[in-house]
């Protein structure tokens, strides 16, 4: 049996071919975009929660990812600083908007107080000096390599109010771009207003205890250790898993169609040899066997080659873009079953009808 699949799928080389890479760009589509989302959502859980602080408080709602509210009284951070095992607390303002210059279509700012912050989270300037005019922010290394900046120029924020750039700090930590505490008031025209504060407890203080006591102060508001604030970055984002459930049946889609076209023209062009082969003596089930066999080398064929593909792209892409891929075993294992089963199911009716052609119909015809 193995004999003759192989040598059939070496009779027709091109459509062999034609029918590996179907299968492949159905492999590539699911592990290539979903180790990105992966990568890229990954990258920017790493990011929001890169704090030595360890407990953030906040007001309801003002952590969701798309929330812009400056809802927390900066007259907390007094409250706070008064209660036991607190060491220091930094306010800290965000804002949100849309941005086709943005990854993910939107842009986020945060707004500091560098001295506070710098110091909690233990970062540097690595060039120029912290934000002081109103006018004035701070980017990290990659935003000064993807918008091509030097100190000097100017970026337009808040829709096109433009903000020089007079300092760039390491390591990321939240948004790539900051700006002081007093500037995000005033261009929000919220006074004495910020997102979240962190919370640095002293040294041997237990972090969960001091939530507690923070909580029991101060009722009402929300307190979350940052270890816990971002679990499963995906979650986050709005319809991101939709996306990907989308991108998994397209996959599943491509190599179910690749392989039915490539099946069924094949069998149209075999005719012959199938009711030679059912004149010996051959029953519908190893006709059925043979066709489902070249499908699912076809689609083992299709998965090394398309794992290869996507994991080189991956590498290429990273290198040039800077965008970070995380594949997945389950994703990958997805791929692999979506790939074999696809192609198992496209060659079905193909297979079907060869076992129902009749030898002596063809015989007389051929």
């Amino acid at each position: 049996m193995l004999e003759l699949v192989v040598a059939n799928l070496k009779v027709r080389p091109f459509r062999t071919l034609i029918s590996v890479i179907g299968v492949a760009l159905g492999v590539v589509l699911i592990v290539l975009f979903t180790g990105l989302a992966r990568g890229m959502t990954q990258e920017m859980a790493k990011r929001a929660t890169n704090w030595k602080a360890e407990i953030v408080f906040s007001r309801p709602g003002g952590m969701d990812l798309t929330s812009s509210t400056l809802n927390v009284s900066t007259a907390y951070v007094e409250k706070l600083d008064q209660i036991d095992g607190v060491q220091s607390t930094t306010p800290v303002g965000r804002y949100i908007t849309p941005s086709s210059k943005g990854r993910f279509g939107i842009q986020q700012l945060d707004g500091i107080v560098w001295e506070q912050f710098a110091a909690m989270n233990d970062m540097e300037l690595i060039e120029g000096r912290p934000p002081q005019a109103n006018d004035e922010a701070i980017v990290d290394e990659r935003q000064m390599r993807d918008d091509h900046l030097k100190l000097g120029d100017t970026v337009e924020l808040f829709g096109n109010k433009p903000y020089k750039v007079i300092g760039v700090f390491s390591p990321p930590s939240g948004s790539r771009i900051k700006i002081s505490l007093a500037a995000l008031q005033e261009a929000l025209e919220v006074n004495d207003k910020c997102t979240y504060i962190l919370v640095k407890v002293r040294d041997g203080a237990d972090p969960a205890a001091v939530a507690a006591r923070i909580n029991e102060a101060l009722p009402g508001n929300t307190v979350n250790l940052s270890s816990d604030i971002v679990t499963d970055a995906q979650e986050r984002i709005p319809a991101l898993n939709t996306f990907l459930r989308i991108l998994v049946g397209l996959g599943a889609f491509v190599s179910v169609i690749f392989v039915l076209l490539s099946m069924y023209t094949t069998i149209t062009e075999r005719r012959k040899e199938i009711g030679i082969l059912k004149s010996m003596g051959a029953s519908k089930g190893f006709i059925m066997r043979a066709i489902e066999g070249e499908a699912f080398l076809i689609g083992v064929m299709g998965v090394l080659l398309g794992l290869a593909v996507a994991f080189l792209a991956s590498v290429g892409i990273g290198r040039a873009f800077e965008l970070a891929f995380e594949f997945s075993t389950g994703w990958v294992g997805t791929a692999v079953i979506i790939a074999i089963v696809g192609s198992l199911a496209g060659a079905l009716y193909p297979a079907w009808r060869a076992s129902t052609i009749d030898p002596v119909e063809v015989m007389a015809n051929e």
